[in-house]
């Protein structure tokens, strides 16, 4: 990943290390006691200070799939008898609360935004993204990219919903398009990234 960002010398990058990245998560999720005044890193036995036990290496060591939440949460239909409309809330939450919160989001069911084509209603102003481009640099034309027949099938079908819902008109602009990129989500799916 990399970061641009405004410095009074110009523009200033910053590119992050995904592998470093995931090693120190794996490290902070794999610290066995959790820090308190009675617990200082002095009085911690010398074999537990930042390594790991004789003879493992860190890269063989099993590490978490995937980060799971602080607590549990309850599914909570906001339209009743749709099980694909849901949204979760704390389970740690007293009756009379979860209660109150599940009504309010039952009540107020016609705001949840499920589809682009929900999005209808908004001001254009509101919710339009707009490129603060310096219109002194020049345009670049990026190399076209080519996907496979499944990819292919995934953008299409992404284009067609934003297009149907109005998000998203065809424009003719050769000397400057930017390319797709496909970004992979949790379940698997694929979906369409400007």
């Amino acid at each position: 990943m990399k970061i641009k960002f405004p410095t009074p010398g110009g523009v200033g990058e910053l590119q992050g290390d995904p592998l470093q990245s995931r090693r120190c998560y794996v490290e902070a999720v794999r610290k066995e006691q959790k820090w308190n005044v009675d617990n200082a890193p002095d009085q911690i036995p010398p074999s537990k200070k930042g390594k790991t036990p004789k003879g493992e290496d860190p890269e063989e060591i099993e590490t978490p799939a995937k980060v799971q939440p602080a607590e549990e949460l309850l599914n909570i239909e906001i339209i009743l008898g749709n099980p694909d409309k849901i949204t979760r809330i704390s389970s740690h939450l007293g009756e009379e609360a979860k209660k109150e919160i599940t009504l309010c989001l039952q009540s107020n069911a016609d705001i949840f935004a499920w589809t682009p084509q929900d999005l209808e209603g908004i001001d254009p102003q509101v919710i339009t993204h707009h490129l603060k481009i310096d219109p002194s640099y020049k345009s670049v034309k990026q190399k076209k990219r080519h996907f496979g027949p499944e990819k292919d099938k995934i953008i299409q079908a992404e284009v067609s919903k934003l297009m149907a819902a109005g998000h998203i008109e065809e424009i003719q602009f050769p000397e400057w398009l930017s390319n797709v990129v496909l970004s992979t989500e949790a379940q698997r799916k694929m979906k369409n990234v400007h």
